[in-house]
C-alpha cells in the first residue's frame, strides 16, 4: 500500500500528465497567423440576371497639389523617373483616381446577406508591379486567399512589406531581375498598407473582400463593379486621403440585368489632406512642384 504522501504525488503526476496529453492534441495553426479565418456560407448559383453598380468620383474644390519626391538616395529611380511625385491625390478634371469602392454589405434578392457568403478565390493572380520607383497599382482589390503576383520591373532592389491589421505582416526583398514574388491575405481588410523599407516614398494599398464587388476608380474617376446579383446594397468609396483614409457611403438597388449608379465626392477639406497614419514610412524630402494645376 502507498502511502498517504506518495497517493498525493502519485495523484499530481497523473493529473500534470492528462494536461500535456490534451494540450498536445488541440489543433496548431501556424506561427503568426493568429486565429483560424472563419469560413462564409457558399454563394448561391448564379442566375445569369447578375448588374453592375457604375458611378464616378469627383473633388471639389482645389485639390491638393502633387508633391515631388526627392529620389537622390537612389540613382536608378532619379534616372528613370526624374519628376516622380506623390500619388495620395491623383485629381484631373475634378475627377479622382485610386480610389476603392466595394459592396460593404447588403442583401441579395431572394438569399441571404452578401456579408454571410465567402466566394471561391479567383485562379489568376492580381499583379503588383515596380516600376519607376513606385507601384503599379497605386491601389487594387483581391478576394480573399487569391494570390497576389509581386514583380520588379526596376534595375534596382526593392522591398515589400505588407502591414496589416487582420492578415500577419510579411517582409520580402526583391532584387532587380528576380522571379516573381507570391503572397496571399487570408482575411477580409479594407485597406492593407504596402510600402518600401528601401524607398520611404512607394506605398500601395490592397483591399481584401470575401466576394469580387469591388473597383478602383480610373484617372477619369469612373469605376465599374461586374456581375452583381440583384439585391439592395450599401456601396463604400474609400481614398487614402485623410489621417486614416476617408470614407462614404450610399445606398443602392441593383435590378435583375440592370445597373445602380453610386457618385461619391470629395472635398478640399482640412481633414483630408496628408499622409495616411496607417502607413508608417520612413521620412523623404519632397518639394511641391512649380508650375503643377
Amino acid at each position: 500500500m502507498f502511502s498517504k504522501r506518495a497517493r498525493l504525488w502519485l495523484g499530481l503526476i497523473v493529473a500534470v500528465s492528462l494536461l500535456s496529453l490534451a494540450s498536445s492534441c488541440k489543433p496548431k495553426t501556424e506561427e503568426g497567423s493568429g486565429e483560424t479565418p472563419t469560413a462564409g456560407t457558399t454563394p448561391p448559383p448564379s442566375k445569369g440576371d447578375e448588374g453592375t453598380i457604375t458611378g464616378k468620383i469627383t473633388y471639389t474644390g482645389t485639390a491638393p497639389e502633387p508633391i515631388k519626391i526627392d529620389t537622390a538616395a537612389d540613382n536608378f529611380c532619379t534616372q528613370k523617373t526624374p519628376n516622380l511625385t506623390n500619388e495620395v491625390w491623383v485629381v484631373k478634371d475634378g475627377k479622382v483616381a485610386n480610389t476603392f469602392v466595394y459592396i460593404k454589405d447588403g442583401t441579395i434578392d431572394g438569399a441571404k446577406k452578401v456579408s454571410e457568403y465567402t466566394w471561391p478565390a479567383p485562379s489568376t493572380p492580381v499583379v503588383l508591379d515596380q516600376s519607376g520607383c513606385h507601384y503599379k497599382p497605386h491601389v487594387l482589390g483581391v478576394v480573399v486567399n487569391q494570390e497576389i503576383s509581386i514583380t520588379n520591373s526596376d534595375q534596382t532592389q526593392h522591398n515589400i512589406h505588407f502591414t496589416p491589421l487582420n492578415n500577419p505582416e510579411w517582409n520580402q526583398s526583391q532584387v532587380s531581375g528576380a522571379p516573381p514574388l507570391s503572397h496571399k491575405l487570408a482575411r477580409a481588410e479594407i485597406l492593407v498598407p504596402v510600402k518600401c523599407n528601401q524607398h520611404p516614398w512607394m506605398h500601395s494599398y490592397v483591399g481584401v473582400l470575401k466576394h469580387p464587388f469591388f473597383a478602383v476608380s480610373s484617372d477619369d474617376g469612373s469605376f465599374t463593379i461586374k456581375g452583381v446579383p440583384p439585391g439592395k446594397y450599401t456601396v463604400v468609396a474609400w481614398h487614402e486621403g485623410g489621417a486614416k483614409g476617408t470614407e462614404k457611403t450610399t445606398e443602392v438597388t441593383v435590378p435583375a440585368k440592370g445597373a445602380a449608379t453610386a457618385d461619391f465626392t470629395f472635398g478640399a477639406s482640412a481633414d483630408l489632406r496628408g499622409q495616411p497614419s496607417s502607413l508608417q514610412m520612413m521620412p523623404a524630402l519632397e518639394v511641391p512642384m512649380i508650375g503643377r494645376h
